[in-house]
């Protein structure tokens, strides 16, 4: 199986219960072709660069997917169809990204106590 990360833009007049729904609905299509949906986030309502059929904004929904091809088939397809999607994106990656909260527990744990790269003495 692959690891694919994928993107949707949902309109703007649906509610977030709604996109929470068809988040849920490309999870159980995913899971029925074998895959499993890692991590799913709900980035929020967001402006978008320019108009996309009649919207100014987008509910955003990332999901990290692993899974065959053929689910990532499905999954598309399915999105097709749907008149609540605007645009989506699945783009195959070697690792899922480490999320920003991960990224700072990291960097607060650090022991060398360095700022910005450069020590006390490098300072002096």
């Amino acid at each position: 199986m692959s690891l694919y990360e994928h993107m949707l833009i949902a309109r703007q007049d649906i509610s977030a219960q709604q996109v929470d729904a068809l988040a849920t609905h490309l999870k159980t299509i995913i899971e029925t072709e074998g895959g499993k949906v890692e991590k799913q986030e709900y980035w929020g309502l967001r402006s978008l660069s320019y108009r996309i059929k009649k919207n100014r904004k987008g509910h955003y929904v990332l999901l990290n997917i692993n899974a065959p091809g053929t689910a990532v088939f499905e999954l598309e397809r399915q999105l097709k169809i749907n008149e609540d999607v605007l645009r989506y994106i699945t783009v195959r990656v070697e690792q899922f990204e480490q999320s920003n909260s991960s990224r700072k527990r990291e960097r607060d744990n650090r022991e060398d106590g360095a700022v910005g790269g450069a020590t006390e003495g490098a300072l002096a």
